[in-house]
């Protein structure tokens, strides 16, 4: 990949939405020349950026789920889950024998159907284990896995980072969910669009949107396909961590730039991230040196991914992002 689509991607990163033009002015590049290499990106299955409702901005629950199966069900069991619009994101362990998958749900009776009666229900189902997402350190908007975070100088960082403070409440609108039904196709969608497609003005799209967004309701998202980065490793971390270290450790992983996803939880492997590297040993170093080093973990075990089935905003086909 070139180093100005690295360059694109990181801005992307940082802001989702901004136009082509302003992407080009503080990028130094031509706008059609941004919008060229963002079209073909989005089309070779490199990035996928879309919006989604913040479960915990509107009390959603968001559990994290790790399944032990037969090791000839596990790709059918992960197919079956990744069709599922509740379900964020799917992998199956390098072992063959674990699903680990991510599930976001309106209410705790939804959820409980899934993880009580649904797969148990499976002969393929050996176990079960889930875990609440308490506190998310980092993985709610675009600005996970920082890893090119170098490729942009400080000014033009300044230029491009959009303020995020907490998540706040706000009252719904009827015509909300068309909104979000856009976002989630197309989290670049034009205010137009959106207006369109909720019934209402562009220029109250344009306010609703930008409520949604401030409040944290809405979140513009950014998938990626890291094996087109050079990462071919990709792994869940389960930790135990002491209590009066949390905050702390899971803030501290968060900054790390393997790191694009860690979240509090609720049980004894209290902390859960993914961390994606370029082979094997960097991911030994990863957990030896910097994960090792710091205060307050008890335990750690590493679930490297034999394949990532979906991630948050689609499929992952042959290492190609989709929509699903």
């Amino acid at each position: 990949m070139e180093l100005d689509d690295l360059r694109l991607v990181r801005a992307l990163q940082l802001a989702p939405r901004a136009g082509f033009a302003r992407l080009a002015e503080v990028l130094g590049m031509h706008e059609r020349t941004v919008a060229r290499r963002y079209r073909r990106l989005h089309r070779a299955g490199v990035l996928r950026i879309f919006g989604v409702v913040n479960p915990l901005a509107v009390g959603h629950q968001l559990w994290q789920v790790r399944v032990r199966c037969r090791p000839d069900a596990a790709e059918s069991l992960a197919a079956g889950l990744a069709a599922r619009d509740d379900v964020a994101w799917v992998a199956v362990t390098a072992a063959g024998a674990e699903v680990l998958f991510a599930i976001r749900s309106h209410s705790a009776e939804r959820s409980e159907l899934l993880l009580t009666r649904g797969l148990p229900r499976s002969a393929r189902v050996l176990d079960i284990g889930a875990g609440l997402v308490l506190h998310v350190f980092l993985g709610l908007g675009s600005q996970g896995w920082s890893e090119l975070a170098g490729l942009l100088t400080p000014a033009e960082v300044e230029q491009l980072d959009v303020a995020r403070g907490e998540p706040e409440e706000l009252a719904p609108e009827p015509y909300d969910p068309a909104i979000v039904r856009v976002l989630a196709a197309d989290g670049r969608a034009t205010t137009a669009r959106i207006a369109e497609a909720a019934g209402i003005s562009e220029g109250r799209a344009a306010r609703r949107l930008a409520a949604l967004l401030r409040s944290r309701t809405v979140v513009i998202d950014l998938d990626l396909a890291h094996g087109a980065f050079g990462l071919t490793v990709g792994a869940q971390l389960c930790l135990t961590v002491a209590p009066a270290r949390l905050r702390e450790v899971g803030e501290a992983l968060a900054a790390l730039p393997e790191v694009g996803y860690v979240a509090a939880l609720s049980g004894r492997e209290n902390l859960v991230a993914a961390v994606a590297c370029r082979d094997l040993r960097r991911l030994y170093e990863f957990t030896v040196d910097r994960v090792g080093a710091l205060d307050g973990v008890v335990a750690l075990e590493v679930l490297p991914y034999a394949r990532v089935v979906k991630q948050s905003g689609g499929l992952l086909v042959d290492g190609r992002l989709v929509d699903g």
